[in-house]
């Protein structure tokens, strides 16, 4: 089983711990690609589960499917319905898939109708205040509008001076750029920090905890410590939050209210 990179350990983490203060509990992990994360948990005797809708863009099916978790551990999302009774869950988790999702608020209800009353929602994943637009690694690419011939000639430039990321290479530049822009423009919904909020609160009591991924990350490697310490101070824990938002993401802890 590969390595999980440092999110979903962090994501797994927060598993574990939750599943230690609740024996037995059910976990979804929606939108869970490949499958890796529940891999990593149910060796740890973690009772996680999948859903996934495997958009065009993925290649991640065909891993799950030969890893056998499609169809056992993993289900698939079918016009927007998870295929799980209503209150199956104590717990669900996404881990960068929210921007990816089309119709927020219906993903909102439906992981809504499959938790438990009680239970808690993880999330993480980037709101348009994002600097650097983080599949295609071009800095703001995702602030302009879509078509836009300014965002075009930008790519393309900043991808001529070697920045950007992808596995598959473009043969030229502006080749990348075409490409890539058109995949964050087909596969990629970016919503602004006040709107992800108000939609949360339809359906969840939520609260942000970037701090926790922030001693997360520290806390990672060795000889981090005084870094995460001062981090935390009271004066420096607003500017760290905001700052993580700006460079990363948010992390909502969301809560389904009791019955």
């Amino acid at each position: 089983m590969a390595a999980l990179d440092v999110t979903n350990r962090f994501v797994l983490d927060f598993c574990g711990a939750f599943a230690r203060r609740h024996p037995g509990a059910r976990i979804l992990d929606f939108g869970c690609g490949s499958g890796r994360l529940i891999e990593a948990a149910r060796a740890q005797a973690i009772d996680m589960r999948g859903a996934e809708v495997y958009y065009a863009g993925s290649q991640t099916r065909a891993e799950a499917a030969a890893a056998g978790l499609l169809g056992t551990w993993i289900t698939e999302i079918s016009d927007g319905r998870l295929d799980y009774p209503d209150a199956s869950f104590d717990l669900v988790v996404n881990n960068q898939v929210m921007e990816h999702v089309e119709d927020l608020d219906g993903v909102l209800r439906e992981i809504h109708r499959v938790l438990k009353p009680g239970g808690a929602l993880l999330s993480l994943f980037p709101s348009r205040d994002v600097f650097r637009e983080g599949h295609i690694g071009i800095p703001f690419a995702h602030w302009f509008p879509q078509g836009s011939r300014l965002r075009f000639y930008y790519t393309w430039a900043l991808r001529g001076l070697g920045l950007g990321t992808w596995k598959e290479q473009a043969p030229t530049a502006r080749q990348w750029a075409i490409d890539k822009l058109e995949w964050i423009d087909r596969f990629t919904r970016y919503r602004s920090r006040r709107e992800i909020v108000q939609t949360f609160g339809r359906y969840f009591r939520s609260e942000m905890r970037e701090s926790d991924y922030i001693r997360f990350r520290l806390l990672d490697r060795r000889g981090r410590e005084w870094i995460a310490r001062a981090v935390s101070l009271p004066l420096a824990a607003p500017a760290a939050r905001a700052l993580f938002r700006k460079l990363a993401f948010l992390v909502i802890l969301s809560r389904k209210e009791p019955a």
